[in-house]
């Protein structure tokens, strides 16, 4: 049985099952579904607890059997958490995890916690396995655009809020240009605030005097940001990359392959094929196909050039070779790629698409 992380605590509150599947990567939400477990097998006399750390493919999988046939010495019910940092039993412990699953009696509660899982993955029989005897809880990271949202629920929770209207979603903006990418810091700056100031209505000020900067980039989400056409963000985002120490290659890896994904669509559309088969030759996937999508039919061939000509430059720039019409500095040079692209996505960059 699947669930959603928010849905737990009203399952929970109905009894539990006999194994938990957490799996996701994102660490705050994870560690928050993992303790209402934990909290809920307490109240339900589950006060003996054992833990076992897959280390890798040779870990001894039998007292991990062994534990959940044997009668508990001080409790009368047992709790085993099985933590499998890589998400990869191996061959072993996927038939280990496939008997736990069959054999477990009913008075012991297996929590299973697990990094985020491809598809091979949920599809395995161990996985396949504890969903189908349990409830497996998948963790989404929270995107940029819900996280306004997300803030708002947990500022609600402890007690405060923000205005009605502008002004309050102006301060969710801030709040969350703050802390993108990083939960646990968001988390912490929550609480801040709710030791800061009273329960209650905060204003902007309040928050900005508060909430440090604490955000971090990932370079693969940069396309969101670029392709929206969301200027602002797309530099905030370069700014925190470079800060962050992030190499100049795999951000113009990202923004070239954009460029090159917008020309390859654009060439298949002026020959005649219609968008879908255009964005699937492409193999122009996920957010990315609806953005662009919305991009290649207004994009004309020579634009779509000129991006792909921009790209070949900041390859240059990157690796160290210079040209007369553009900053020499790489970061300088991809800020300005980006805002091509962003511009070709409708933003009004002061960005130039051509190249000398």
């Amino acid at each position: 049985m699947q669930l959603r992380a928010e849905g737990l605590s009203a399952h929970l509150s109905k009894g539990l099952a006999r194994i938990y599947t957490v799996h996701g990567d994102e660490p705050l939400l994870a560690q928050e579904a993992a303790d209402q477990i934990r909290a809920a097998a307490r109240a339900q006399g589950f006060g003996e607890r054992q833990i076992f750390i897959v280390s890798g493919a040779y870990f001894d999988w039998a007292p991990v059997l062994a534990a959940a046939q044997a009668m508990s010495l001080f409790a009368e019910r047992q709790f085993i958490e099985i933590r499998i940092p890589n998400g990869k039993p191996g061959k072993d412990g996927s038939e280990a995890l496939q008997r736990y699953a069959q054999a477990a009696p009913d008075d012991v509660l297996t929590l299973v916690t697990l990094p985020r899982l491809d598809k091979t993955q949920l599809s395995s029989a161990w996985f396949t396995a504890l969903d189908g005897q349990g409830v497996s809880i998948r963790v989404e990271p929270v995107e940029r655009r819900m996280l306004p949202a997300w803030l708002a629920q947990r500022l609600k929770a402890q007690g405060q809020s923000v205005p009605e209207g502008e002004d309050g979603q102006r301060a969710l903006a801030f709040f969350a240009d703050r802390v993108e990418g990083n939960l646990l810091a968001a988390h912490q700056e929550l609480q801040k605030l709710a030791l800061l100031h009273p329960k209650g209505e905060l204003t902007l000020a309040d928050i900005e005097a508060a909430v440090m900067d604490v955000a971090r980039f990932d370079v693969f989400k940069l396309s969101e940001a670029v392709l929206g056409g969301s200027v602002p963000r797309l530099l905030r985002m370069l700014d925190g990359l470079e800060a962050e120490g992030e190499a100049a290659v795999l951000v113009h890896w990202t923004l070239a392959e954009d460029a090159r994904a917008l020309a390859r669509v654009r060439g298949a559309l002026d020959a005649g094929k219609p968008l879908p088969l255009a964005l699937r030759e492409a193999r122009v996937w996920g957010a990315k196909e609806r953005l662009i999508e919305r991009i290649a039919p207004r994009l004309d061939a020579t634009q779509a050039g000129v991006l792909v000509q921009a790209a070949q430059v900041c390859d240059g720039l990157v690796k160290g070779l210079r040209h007369p019409d553009w900053p020499s500095d790489p970061w300088a040079a991809l800020r300005r790629l980006a805002l091509m692209l962003a511009e070709a996505a409708g933003a009004k960059t002061g960005a130039v698409l051509t190249v000398r």
